[in-house]
């Protein structure tokens, strides 16, 4: 009788942790579609005027 319960506590244990996995999985994806949004949203960078940076001062 033992040996049955062991059996069916150890499936048990299996099937929570696919439960946490999955999840997991699911948790992570999610994240990774947030993110993927955030970094779409960032604006691209201005375009500094070409007369820009042309005449630093190196002695100063």
């Amino acid at each position: 009788m033992e040996i049955g319960n062991v059996n069916v506590s150890a499936l048990a244990a299996q099937a929570s942790d696919a439960v946490g996995i999955y999840a997991l999985k699911k948790a992570m994806d999610t994240q990774e579609q947030a993110a993927m949004q955030l970094i779409s949203a960032i604006p691209a960078p201005a375009n500094n005027p070409p007369h820009l940076g042309n005449g630093v001062d190196t002695r100063a």
